[in-house]
């Protein structure tokens, strides 16, 4: 064989072998693109999943606020569209009775020690609880206009009541309930109209939002006197707040921007915000994965992660329905029902969502 002929046929193999090379290579890359397209398209697992939705045949009209008897697997949403609250047997997924005779029912708590359900009435400017199988009126207690958000202290046998502040004559007050007697024991002025409330049982402590005044009024609930008021910087509007005892730290959720905030429950410090949707009402924490939700009336559910910093971060937004602003969070089965107002031919709806599926963010 000639020289020239070796030189050409070397050459022909080299040149194979790089075509070949670069063939590998874009094969590798393509590969690599569509596992890399793949893992962007499915996204992160979401905080919240949708566990079922529960239609609500013949209930319209927004909702306020919820309460949950796990026990005893019910619902209770307080439908102030249909001037009720109505119960829902969380097994059959059907509205087992409606309470009715109300006129504008805000606030809910169940006592599942005593068997019984507290509802306060905006407009009847009223307290009342119902006992019993079915449920009945068991006892009515005169407040003031705009009976709104409670919160029981099952342990001090106290229920706390906001109420009032429209006018002059309806001067702003959070009521002491004595629950074994359903009794009044006491009628704390503040500065507005409360909104949010919680407790921290261990040191007796009562967590108000007094939304008008832009502050957390912070009442000691042995003296039931009002310790201190904690002012905030961050945003304005301030309606829900949930308690976090391990950590003893408050979330809130302002308005005016929409805005969630992390205070030091023991000094009142703002140690951490996120944005939120505007037209915060409902805000819970979830103590097991460490998590904040809030809901909104624009139709959305934020959720935040909480480090051992007590810094938040934001996990996402689950988009719900227009108005659909109230919530219960039942921690001990994972599980967040939202209400979703009816209107129309369309039914009102309670969606369920599992926070337990969404351990990996």
């Amino acid at each position: 064989m000639k020289l020239t002929d070796i030189c050409a046929q070397s050459a022909g193999q080299a040149n194979r072998r790089g075509r070949s090379s670069v063939l590998r290579g874009t094969a590798l890359a393509f590969a690599a693109l569509l596992v890399s397209f793949a893992g962007a398209a499915q996204g992160p697992v979401p905080a919240l999943q949708l566990s079922k939705t529960i239609v609500l045949s013949g209930v319209t009209g927004r909702f306020d606020h919820l309460a949950v008897d796990t026990a005893g697997n019910r619902l209770f949403l307080a439908a102030t569209g249909n001037h009720s609250v109505v119960v829902v047997d969380l097994q059959t997924e059907k509205v087992a009775q409606s309470l009715t005779g109300l006129n504008k029912p805000h606030g809910l708590a169940w006592n599942a020690a005593t068997g019984s359900l507290y509802v306060s009435d905006g407009a009847l400017g009223e307290l009342r609880v119902y006992k019993g199988a079915p449920l009945a009126l068991a006892g009515k207690m005169k407040l003031s206009e705009d009976a709104d958000d409670m919160v029981l202290d099952e342990a001090a046998h106290l229920l706390f009541v906001g109420h009032g502040g429209s006018d002059a004559a309806n001067p702003a007050r959070i009521a002491i309930v004595d629950t074994n007697r359903f009794a009044l024991v006491s009628n704390l002025p503040v500065a507005a109209h409360p909104e949010g409330l919680d407790i921290d049982p261990g040191s007796g402590r009562l967590f108000a939002n007094i939304e008008e005044s832009n502050e957390v009024a912070v009442i000691d609930t042995a003296t039931r006197t009002i310790t201190t008021h904690w002012k905030l910087t961050k945003a304005v509007r301030n309606v829900p707040l949930a308690f976090d005892a391990e950590q003893n730290t408050l979330y809130l959720a302002c308005r005016t921007p929409g805005t969630v905030i992390a205070l030091d429950a023991a000094t009142g410090k703002e140690i951490a915000s996120l944005p939120a949707a505007s037209g915060a009402d409902d805000l819970f924490y979830d103590p097991a994965l460490h998590r904040v939700y809030v809901i909104s009336g624009a139709g959305e559910v934020d959720a935040y992660q909480v480090d051992k910093a007590r810094t938040l971060r934001a996990l996402g937004v689950l988009h719900t329905a227009a108005g659909a602003k109230t919530a219960v969070f039942d921690p001990a089965r994972n599980l967040l029902y939202v209400a979703i107002p009816g209107a129309g031919s369309n039914a009102a709806e309670i969606r369920v969502y599992s926070t337990t599926k969404a351990k990996g963010n």
